[in-house]
């Protein structure tokens, strides 16, 4: 038997870290452990089991959490992929594969050090020291404490505030002074989400029983003998006639796995026209014959792919196998669980971040014993550890979200690729709207295309009016939010019964406050990001502002709108620029009696939230809904005739590269929203760039068109796809060091020449601050991602030996956001 083993661990470190192994209880490749790490207790994932030495000597492992792998050879192969190309530790990396932290607990406690045993027998020898600065209460504090974890005693800051009265700052000096020792320790605990039932206990005659009783066992009885206590205790009945039911033998409680509820929204039947049928057969073929094959599923919207993709995974189950199916936003997996519960059943499992750790964890180990073969979720849900795979489909494959911002920084449709590769099964990527990068691939060949051209039942694509508001502004006279076009279209919409969608991509009420004295912007203390207008109770009083609230959408810092400005004194505070708040107040303003619902971040904080906003929807209790990107994201609503898109071309004026074709996509989706029943769609687009090619070409349904402008473009700058980038951010608390870090990266690019790599920078990010660290970049061109990441890796570790920290220098291999 191996006598060590390799363990990753989660820290920002390249390293792997080998641990002696007990010989009596050996760990699985695969498994977790709980290890020892400089004063803490850490989960690692165990890599690699041998008889190597290590060069110091080895403490042991812990704990072993799994007896068996929960990690497959796939996967962990996968994990090492992921490590390599985006320059991530394999601990972090395997640390977001895992979603299992309700299954550990972990806590903070402190044990005495030697120094405190001396300070101890000290103090009870000579009493209390007069070289100190702490007060007499506090040193018989100090020495309660170490009274309180003398002779091995640990114990959580709580329980020795609670037993001394020292105070946190106390309790943090005597770590300093190595009085104390401060450990993260972890232990497993029970993850299972358990609910009470009560159960009628059988009996050949009922004793007297008063009313109260009487109403609670009929219930039971109508339920067929078992109900859960919380439904039981919502009865109009008093609390305490479950236990004198329970005290009387007549019911019994028992503790029960609790039912996971995917979602409440209806689903919708499918039969496939002759171009789903022939997208299923390519990717059936595929799936029959076996072997790795990427697909690029292009289709309009409202063409059905989402019928194509539940008929290509009923394939994959009928062959014995699993599927996993991605879709962008968590908003879009509710509606999508509806369908595929609809038609798989308990089949059916989900995993995405709104879940709590509980329900996670559960649905991960339903995946993983084989009792949820369909598997439908955001980026994460990638790693779900699927048995026996045999079909990967990402939806609206082109979509930002898929990219991860903080560490590992992966692509979930790129590592859905990969994981493909390694799994040797077909992968589909669908989209009305293809990444470049994706639509690039299957020109050359490397994917295999997939289209359907139009929509189901040749219902027509909605017709686009374009609107000029620079032409609107000159006829009026007046700077409005909503074009007299558009009003009159919305208007007509309502009153034939039907459904409006309108698209203001801008959170709150104002996006900018500004002083018409001096011109102070009235920006975030944390950040260099304008502070955003939230109205949360409209007021008749133009001028009040009880109630209202100034917010950065950053890091959330939240202050109340000054009556005068901070910098002149002025009183003259102008709020300019209309978010999706105040265009739901605009709106029912002009249609007073339209049902008016808005979706936006402020109104979608949970997944039940967007389950009842789109249920509202779907019911018609909704006619009228307004809101930002987030409606344009796959829904499917029927009644829908109408859509409005207002200032979304605004975007085209950000420095990024990408602008013009997430301008182009966000139109093309949000359009697609219209025309889905049997009336035809209309589309509203104002715009002040109405002859910029992104908005012509959405109006003209005209991917093709857009996509050889666009690329043309891009050869000639050399952006992807005709090449890859990578974005080097140095940041910091102090702005001079941020910018030194970033300087002498460039210098040493600089000096280095590596061939094959343009650097450009460094220069202040564009948001040259965020929750009070100052950003600094480099961008890095290159024609080869293998010598692209030769030089990262090279520049990091520079880096190191250059002193600068790991936490100061972000390596975003494949950016996405460059601000």
């Amino acid at each position: 038997m191996p006598a060590f083993c390799d363990v990753a661990v989660p820290v920002p470190l390249d390293a792997h870290f080998t641990y002696r192994i007990d010989a009596s209880h050996p760990p699985a490749l695969g498994g977790r452990v709980i290890v020892p790490f400089r004063n803490e207790k850490l989960i690692g994932v165990v890599t690699r089991l041998h008889d190597e030495p290590p060069p110091v000597e080895a403490k042991t492992i812990e704990r072993i959490l799994d007896d068996e792998a929960i990690l497959s050879p796939q996967l962990l192969e996968l994990a090492r992929w992921i490590s390599q190309y985006y320059l991530a530790p394999l601990g972090e990396v395997l640390r977001t594969m895992l979603p299992l932290v309700a299954e550990v607990r972990r806590q903070v406690v402190y044990r005495i050090a030697e120094a405190g045993e001396r300070a101890l027998q000290s103090g009870a020898e000579q009493g209390s020291s007069r070289r100190t600065r702490r007060t007499p209460e506090e040193q018989a504090a100090e020495y309660a404490v170490l009274n309180y974890l003398l002779g091995g005693e640990q114990g959580k800051r709580a329980a020795l505030i609670r037993a001394t009265g020292a105070t946190r700052e106390l309790i943090d000096g005597m770590v300093r002074k190595k009085w104390i020792t401060r450990e993260a320790v972890a232990a497993p605990r029970d993850a299972r989400r358990l609910e009470t039932y009560a159960v009628l206990v059988e009996t050949e005659r009922l004793p007297k029983l008063n009313e109260n009783q009487q109403t609670i066992l009929a219930t039971l009885a109508g339920a067929g003998g078992t109900l859960p206590v919380a439904v039981l205790r919502a009865l109009p009945v008093p609390a305490s006639t479950l236990g004198t039911l329970m005290r009387r033998e007549l019911i019994r409680f028992e503790e029960r796995p609790q039912v996971f509820h995917l979602s409440g929204l209806r689903a919708q039947s499918f039969a496939l026209n002759t171009q789903q049928q022939r997208a299923l057969e390519s990717i059936v073929r595929q799936l029959t014959e076996g072997g790795f094959r990427a697909n690029l599923l292009y289709g309009v919207t409202g063409s059905g792919k989402t019928a194509v993709y539940m008929a290509a995974m009923q394939q994959a189950l009928d062959l014995d196998r699993s599927a996993i199916l991605l879709v962008p936003e968590i908003g879009l997996t509710p509606a999508t669980a509806a369908q595929l519960h609809s038609a798989f059943g308990d089949e059916v499992a989900m995993l995405h971040s709104a879940l709590t750790p509980e329900e996670r964890a559960e649905q991960w180990h339903r995946i993983r014993r084989g009792a949820a073969r369909i598997v439908v979720g955001t980026r994460s849900a990638i790693f779900a550890p699927a048995v026996r795979l045999g079909l990967i489909i990402v939806d609206e494959e082109h979509d930002s979200s898929y990219k991860q911002e903080d560490n590992p920084r992966y692509h979930a449709r790129d590592v859905a690729v990969m994981r493909a590769k390694l799994a040797e099964v077909p992968v589909v990527l669908g989209s009305a709207t293809p990444s470049l990068e994706s639509w690039h691939n299957a020109e050359r060949g490397r994917y295999e295309r997939i289209e359907m051209p139009e929509r189901v039942n040749q219902r027509p694509l909605p017709e686009v009016e374009l609107i000029d508001m620079r032409q609107e502004f000159q006829e009026t006279g007046q700077e409005q939010l909503f074009s007299r076009r558009l009003i009159t279209e919305t208007e007509g919409t309502l009153a034939r019964g039907e459904q409006a969608i309108i698209l203001l991509n801008r959170r709150g009420y104002s996006f900018v406050v500004m002083c018409r004295g001096c011109g102070e912007r009235l920006e975030c203390e944390n950040c260099a990001i304008a502070l955003t207008h939230h109205k949360p109770v409209p007021s008749e009083d133009a001028h009040a502002h009880v109630g209202q609230r100034l917010e950065c959408h950053y890091c959330g810092y939240r202050r109340t709108v000054p009556k005068l400005c901070p910098k002149c004194g002025s009183e003259h505070l102008y709020f300019l620029g209309a978010g999706s708040q105040q265009g739901e107040q605009r709106l029912q303003e002009i249609f007073p009696h339209a049902r008016i619902g808005r979706m936006d971040r402020d109104t979608v904080r949970s997944r039940h939230d967007m389950e009842r906003l789109l249920m509202q929807l779907h019911s018609g209790e909704i006619n009228l809904l307004v809101g930002t990107q987030m409606i344009a994201k796959g829904h499917d609503i029927h009644g829908v005739t109408l859509v409005g898109v207002v200032g979304a071309d605004y975007a085209l004026n950000l420095p990024d590269f990408r602008a013009a074709e997430r301008v182009f996509q966000l139109l093309t989706q949000v359009s697609g929203r219209a025309g889905r029943g049997d009336v035809p769609g209309r589309v509203v687009v104002q715009s002040y760039h109405p002859d910029h090619y992104a908005i012509q070409c959405a109006q003209a349904h005209d991917y093709r068109g857009f996509t050889a402008k666009e690329l043309k473009y891009r050869r000639w700058m050399h952006y992807p796809p005709y090449g890859v980038i990578a974005n080097i951010l140095a940041r910091s608390g102090r702005m001079e060091e941020a910018a030194g870090w970033a300087a002498a990266v460039g210098k040493w690019f600089q000096a280095a020449e590596l061939p094959g790599i343009r650097v450009l920078g460094p220069a202040v990010a564009p948001i040259a601050k965020i929750k009070r660290t100052y950003r600094f970049h480099l961008l890095l061109k290159a024609e080869r991602r293998d010598a692209l990441s030769r030089a990262l890796r090279a520049a990091r570790e520079y880096a190191d030996q250059a002193g600068i920290p790991r936490s100061g220098l972000v390596f975003d291999m494949d950016a996405i956001s460059l601000m």
